[in-house]
């Protein structure tokens, strides 16, 4: 085992002693040392991709596509996507030649629009609970970062954003994500108009994460870009909707003034997308759209299972309409705060889920559960923390 030189001991980017590693990653690494434990606490489906998506990677793998694909991805994919945007939320046309870019999952998106249109110093808006690698993203980058706190509700109102934008008028963008991680809300299409039409009013950039685009339970999705695409970003992949997470295949669009940058980071940092994950996906958006409605209609089954089983335990919940998390505030009666609970219900009851405060201003005092898991491990949770609420709460 080598030793580094004792003068390069210190040898690193400045800007990472600002970032702390993944606290999501922490916890759940920690409570995976926990025997017998049911890990809630990633945001991993557990179902398998689907077979006809499955032989389409590996007809590629077949057909001999192990070459370098363009920067932007298959033109072939590019297409599909805009297709799909089109079709599933009547998102404008974008130009598969140059508006789109298919990356290495929705995070290497995120770090190649943020890194490919602002500048160190610049101020972005992001609206918090949220999840924590937005802000890793920023602080690598040297970005300003503006909080907006949601709490207690955890809905961005203009309201809200209003006074911030005020406060910040030379804030460069704006970071929004729905259906949310980690509270599960989203908007209908008069809230998210309330927002492009205040957000239209200013010079910035909106980079709206759409991941969760597929999951919603209580209305179709409206995507940013419909309403405001003359300034919106919008990012997305096929990693919750069609439980792809380790094809990593993610994607970008947006006006091609603002998309040149992006794709041209994006190239610096990953050269293009593999060619076997793009084929995948490919036959994902063009022939497993039901396969995506069916693991909605699970997700939305399970919802119910742990909303009800946490305010049966005495929990408050913020009821998510989107994605496969639920945001619970922990009783004041426990006297805990969330993650001295977290680490206590790993312990006494053997289920693991993350703290509230790892989600930034407005998450503490609360913990996120993710239902992306079976059934019949979510309702054997929800048995435990019910046993272990009422035992804490009668002490």
């Amino acid at each position: 085992m080598p030793e580094v030189k004792p003068s390069l001991a210190n040898q690193h980017n400045q800007q990472l002693a600002n970032v702390l590693p993944s606290p999501i990653r922490v916890i759940d690494a920690e409570f995976s040392e926990i025997a017998g434990l049911i890990k809630l606490t990633l945001g991993e489906p557990d179902f398998a991709v689907p077979e006809h998506i499955k032989q389409a990677a590996k007809r590629d793998i077949d057909n001999d596509d192990s070459h370098y694909a363009q920067p932007a991805g298959h033109l072939e994919l590019r297409e599909a996507i805009s297709n799909y945007l089109v079709n599933r939320f009547q998102a404008p046309r974008y130009d598969p030649n140059n508006e789109i870019a298919v990356t290495v999952g929705a995070s290497e998106a995120l770090f190649a629009t943020m890194s490919g249109l602002f500048n160190p110093g610049e101020k972005i808006i992001i609206p918090t609970p949220s999840f924590p690698m937005y802000d890793a993203i920023a602080k690598i980058l040297g970005l300003e970062i503006v909080g907006l706190s949601t709490a207690p509700d955890y809905r961005l109102t203009p309201e809200k954003l209003a006074p911030v934008l005020e406060a910040n008028p030379d804030a460069k963008g704006i970071l929004i994500n729905y259906p949310s991680n980690p509270t599960g809300v989203t908007y209908d299409e008069a809230e998210v108009s309330a927002l492009a039409e205040l957000l239209g009013q200013r010079d910035m950039v909106v980079i709206s994460d759409e991941i969760y685009a597929e999951l919603c339970f209580d209305g179709p999705h409206t995507t940013m870009s419909k309403l405001l695409p003359e300034q919106t970003i919008l990012v997305s992949g096929l990693s919750k909707s069609h439980a792809m997470t380790g094809y990593r295949v993610g994607y970008v669009a947006g006006p091609q003034a603002l998309m040149q940058h992006v794709t041209k980071m994006h190239q610096f940092l990953v050269t293009t997308a593999p060619g076997p994950m793009m084929a995948a996906a490919d036959e994902a958006l063009n022939n497993g759209l039901q396969d995506a409605e069916e693991m909605r209609d699970a997700y939305q089954a399970r919802r119910d299972i742990v909303q009800s089983g946490l305010e049966a335990a005495g929990f408050t919940v913020a009821r998510p309409s989107g994605a496969f998390y639920i945001f619970a505030k922990i009783p004041e009666a426990i006297g805990m705060d969330d993650m001295a609970f977290v680490r206590d219900l790993a312990k006494e009851a053997l289920v693991g889920v993350a703290p509230g405060l790892i989600f930034g201003e407005g998450g503490e005092g609360n913990i996120r559960l993710s239902y992306a898991a079976s059934t019949e491990d979510l309702e054997e949770s929800m048995r435990r923390i019910q046993a272990y609420m009422a035992k804490k709460l009668q002490a």
